[in-house]
């Protein structure tokens, strides 16, 4: 498993929950490099861009978008799944959830916003 790191936005995203919530996500919020390798399940997911790897963790109602550096997964946003939901439903895109994603100026400034905020 790898050591978890929120920055800033995702742990202020993240604490805006109630506490029961917030540890109902983290205790589920689990990282192995065999999920990343696999990929099999529908809690995981892969988002690419100018060679940058991201990756999406389902948890509920939730969605952890996190990048892997050094042996640690750091999260760059904590985000309801009706945040994108919506979009998709708005744009009508006949894609998966993560290919809409990558291609969402939207959703890449949300992330961008992430990892330029500080770690904690």
């Amino acid at each position: 498993m790898f050591q978890i790191v929120f920055n800033e936005i995702s742990a202020a995203e993240l604490s805006s929950l109630g506490t029961l919530e917030q540890l109902e996500l983290i205790e589920e919020f689990r990282v192995t490099e065999a999920d990343l390798n696999g990929l099999g399940s529908d809690k995981f997911g892969k988002i690419e861009r100018d060679g940058h790897v991201f990756y999406r963790f389902r948890a509920k109602e939730y969605r952890f978008y996190f990048e892997v550096k050094d042996n640690s997964v750091i999260v760059h946003r904590v985000l309801h799944k009706g945040t994108f939901s919506d979009f998709l439903f708005r744009s009508k895109m006949p894609l998966g959830e993560d290919e809409a994603l990558a291609s969402s100026k939207h959703f890449w400034k949300l992330i961008d916003e992430g990892r330029n905020a500080r770690q904690l």
